[in-house]
């Protein structure tokens, strides 16, 4: 009996400490609509973790023109997420920053703009039909 019982014990130890260090689960799309200094934005990012590693690709569609880039620099550990967005507007290179938490099916990011504008977006799981 207190073999298994330490059996048991090593099983559920091993499992939890398994738990800690994995990254939540991002993987998929997220939309976001939201005001910004230049009107309305729509985004779609979708975002595939690697262990801590994040990439994927940002979808924006704004004052009536789409683009659509790779994401840079994306991390994820546990529920914490970081990545870049890089755009050319005006023949300006200007980064995007963006920092957050997951939790269940919002993605709550803060976007910095360059030097021009900050704001809180929320970002939702986009739920493929079948």
């Amino acid at each position: 009996m207190k073999t298994s019982s330490k059996i048991l014990l090593s099983a559920t130890f091993a499992l939890a400490v398994l738990g800690i260090g994995r990254a939540a689960d991002i993987d998929g799309k997220w939309a976001a609509t939201f005001d910004s200094q230049i009107g309305q934005q729509k985004y779609v990012f979708e975002l595939k973790a690697d262990g801590e590693k994040l990439t994927g690709k940002a979808t924006g569609e704004r004052q009536g023109q789409s683009s659509t880039v790779d994401l840079k620099d994306g991390k994820i550990a546990k529920d914490e997420v970081s990545f870049t967005e890089a755009l050319k507007i005006q023949d300006q290179d200007i980064t995007i920053e963006y920092k957050g938490k997951l939790a269940g099916d919002e993605l709550k990011l803060h976007r910095k703009v360059g030097d021009f504008a900050e704001y809180d977006i929320v970002a939702k799981r986009v739920v493929e039909k079948k």
